[in-house]
């Protein structure tokens, strides 16, 4: 359980609804759930954070020199080692 209360879709202010709008449908596209992560829902509290979060997203999702597979992996195994329940 976090220790930041999240920022739920039913609280959040229209640029915050966008952002949400935007992970839901690639989190639809890429799970096949429409889900929102807890880490957004957080990080909501910060716009510029969550920005800067989305860009770094983007990049690492542009970038091609490394399989899609294993990039679905690493973040998992990252988590793993650092015992984040995400």
């Amino acid at each position: 359980m976090a220790r930041i209360k999240r920022i739920e879709p039913r609280d959040a202010g229209w640029l915050t609804h966008v952002i949400y709008w935007f992970v839901r449908r690639k989190m639809r596209k890429i799970t096949g759930q429409d889900r929102l992560g807890e880490p957004i829902k957080i990080v909501a509290h910060h716009p510029r954070l969550l920005k800067a979060i989305g860009q770094m997203e983007m990049g690492q999702g542009a970038a091609n020199l490394v399989p899609v597979g294993l990039k679905a992996l690493a973040p998992i195994k990252a988590a793993t080692l650092a015992g984040c329940p995400f």
